[in-house]
């Protein structure tokens, strides 16, 4: 009996081990497989965010620090711009836009972020209102520069300047935006008299321009023409600025584009000038291809006119064929704060062009065209009342 009731009693325990815990590792067996591989973090390959490494999706430790601005005076050109200065811990990537809507200047900087330094620093409130630093993620950052009204893509610059250990000087992001020049209201009166009109000769010492077929430079023929208008528009009384008088460059030899050309738009800022008159000779890879076309770029109601005035003035004597008037963003118009025109005369590679422009009696023809149409300018200038 003893043993059967042993038998009993091993029996009841080993069906009760099989009905409660058998399934259970059976379970366990299961989920186990189902589980992520739980093996320790140090068998994965990690990247330390401690090490500072440019590592996509890592947080970075370089810091916008500080900013300073101040306002630089140009004593020769009487320009003026604000010059806003950021220092950060280590280099940056800089790009920028401008945004009409604000009026804004918007620069995103990749590689750092906004460290301790104000949210926003007030500016001198002419040439811009404020700047705004934002966090746009743990990487980058922006400095959002508002302003008082919208400039062009040429009224700033932005560059970043390498650390200055010698001169205790960190990286830098550095933004110079140019004061905007205070639009003109015009009052003109008719005639020629008293006014001041500055005559531009394109290209000259260094820059020949084009050359025609038979070797005729470009900066020969417009010199002569300009000299040519300003003796005529002495003898009716005005006062006549020439932006180069003989064959040099303006700014200086082999000057870059910007250079030289702004230059020539300086003789006419400077001297307030009433109008400017920038005299050129087309060329053209199709040697029969010819005209006279006249070029303006929109800064007032007046630069239209006074396209219109001189084209016709330059067809009327030199009977070429007319080309007409276009808009056109060429430095010089665009630069100049009165009214101003570019007129290609001709085709230097015409090569009955070509002879015309060369000749004594043809710049003589056109310069007249050119005079005709200033007079014709100012009078219907006087008719309109003034205005910007």
């Amino acid at each position: 009996m003893l043993n059967l009731r042993r038998f009993r009693s091993i029996f009841l325990s080993l069906l009760l081990f099989m009905m409660f815990f058998v399934p259970q590792i059976s379970m366990a067996e299961t989920l186990d497989n189902n589980v992520p591989d739980a093996r320790p973090a140090a068998s994965v390959p990690i990247l330390k965010s401690a090490i500072s490494l440019p590592v996509a999706g890592a947080a970075t430790t370089n810091q916008l620090n500080s900013a300073r601005w101040l306002v630089h005076k140009d004593a020769v050109e009487g320009t003026s711009k604000l010059r806003l200065v950021i220092d950060t811990s280590d280099p940056v990537i800089v790009s920028s836009t401008l945004d009409g809507n604000g009026p804004q200047l918007v620069l995103d900087i990749k590689g750092a972020v906004v460290g301790d330094l104000d949210d926003s620093i007030t500016l001198d409130g002419q040439i811009a209102e404020k700047v705004r630093f934002i966090k746009k993620d743990g990487n980058n950052s922006q400095a959002i520069v508002d302003l008082p009204a919208m400039i062009d893509d040429g009224d700033y610059k932005v560059f970043t300047l390498k650390s200055d250990t010698a001169n205790k000087k960190s990286f830098r992001v550095v933004v110079d935006i140019n004061k905007p020049v205070p639009k003109v209201v015009y009052n003109f009166t008719p005639g020629l008299r008293n006014k001041v009109i500055v005559i531009d000769p394109g290209h000259g010492g260094s820059d020949p321009g084009a050359i025609g077929p038979n070797k005729v430079q470009e900066k020969t023929v417009t010199l002569g023409v300009a000299q040519k208008v300003k003796a005529m528009l002495e003898n009716a009384g005005a006062k006549v600025l020439m932006t180069r008088q003989t064959d040099v460059d303006v700014y200086g030899p082999n000057a870059s584009a910007v250079d030289e050309l702004k230059a020539r738009t300086i003789v006419a800022n400077n001297n307030k000038a009433d109008v400017f008159v920038s005299i050129h000779i087309n060329a053209f890879s199709n040697p029969t291809v010819g005209g006279t076309a006249t070029y303006y770029y929109q800064k007032s109601n007046y630069d239209a006119l006074l396209a219109t005035c001189i084209q016709d003035g330059l067809v009327a004597t030199g009977g070429l064929q007319d080309r007409g008037t276009y808009p056109a963003g060429f430095y010089v118009i665009k630069r100049t704060t009165m009214p101003s025109i570019l007129a290609e005369l001709g085709f230097i590679s015409n090569p009955a062009e070509e002879k015309l422009l060369s000749t004594y009696q043809f710049q003589q023809q056109m310069a007249q065209g050119i005079v005709q149409g200033l007079d014709k300018f100012f009078s219907q200038a006087a008719k309109r009342g003034g205005g910007l």
